[in-house]
């Protein structure tokens, strides 16, 4: 006997090919939603505007790329002090947040349940909230407001999100790979340098590229701490706003999607030669 494969899509019932098709086309529609102010932003960065709104479309011109980082110059300071901003607690942040997830993961310590509930804290705690608390802090001990306050302000609400990341890489991870290094006479060190670092590389470039999403987006947070002298890329463009944000902003932002865009290719790519990196079950 001939086994009968599965029915071709034609042959089925039009109740159940309208069933499968929920799901794409609601996918479809999340995704446009998500994409549609990201498009409109893009596409108003080439809008031809005659007065200072940029909320009708009036015509295209590349005029705006061309001068992009010479008509504002304190638009491109603002930019520069978010761009540093970010960076810095990132790496800061980051650096902090995969040793706390590797302690959390693996080590048994007194206190290691309230530092867990700790680390969802800044979660958990509206950004309004931590920046009064944060203002309040850098106030009573007389620390003048600025970058470094920013800066240590980006790098306290960024820990939680990197451990949170790393130890969801860090929970799937096998040991006996580091036991057989070890076996093989690789100290602690070189273990970590060579088979601990390579394998859980994805989830902490997955918490950087969060933290710098965070960082270089935060407005509630960086208006209570940056004092009146210091803007940056989303305060600037908040001053802007009341009284017509200009196509350059658009550019700049477009500019920054570019880069992230690039970023999360780079750790799709990386994710993908994890998993073919794995040896299958006909392998073994």
């Amino acid at each position: 006997m001939t086994s009968i494969g599965p029915l071709p899509d034609r042959s089925r019932p039009i109740g159940t090919r309208l069933r499968r098709a929920v799901l794409p086309v609601f996918t479809a529609f999340v995704v446009a939603y998500l994409f549609l102010p990201i498009i409109v932003m893009i596409v108003f960065g080439f809008n031809d505007i005659q007065g200072r709104f940029n909320f009708a479309w009036q015509g295209f011109t590349l005029e705006h790329w061309s001068n992009v980082f010479s008509r504002y110059p304190q638009l491109n300071q603002a930019l520069i002090n978010s761009l540093t901003v970010a960076i810095v607690s990132t790496v800061v942040a980051t650096t902090l947040g995969t040793l706390i997830g590797l302690a959390l993961t693996r080590y048994e310590f007194r206190g290691r349940g309230a530092l867990n509930v700790l680390i969802f804290l800044p979660i958990a705690t509206p950004e309004i909230v931590l920046g009064a608390s944060l203002l309040a802090l850098f106030v009573s001990v007389a620390t003048p407001l600025g970058m470094p306050t920013i800066i240590i302000a980006h790098i306290m609400f960024n820990i939680s999100f990197v451990v949170v990341t790393v130890r969801a890489r860090i929970a799937g991870f096998d040991r006996h790979l580091e036991e057989a290094a070890m076996d093989l006479g690789a100290d602690e060190w070189t273990t970590f340098r060579k088979v601990t670092f390579p394998l859980i590389f994805p989830g902490i470039l997955a918490a950087a590229l969060l933290a710098f999403a965070l960082s270089i987006d935060d407005f509630v947070i960086t208006q209570f701490t940056a004092g009146a002298q210091t803007l940056t890329f989303p305060l600037w463009v908040y001053g802007a706003s009341r009284i017509g944000v200009p196509p350059q902003v658009n550019v700049m932002g477009t500019i920054i999607f570019l880069i992230a865009l690039v970023g999360v290719a780079l750790w799709v790519a990386l994710q993908r030669r994890d998993m073919t990196a794995q040896p299958t079950s006909a392998d073994t």
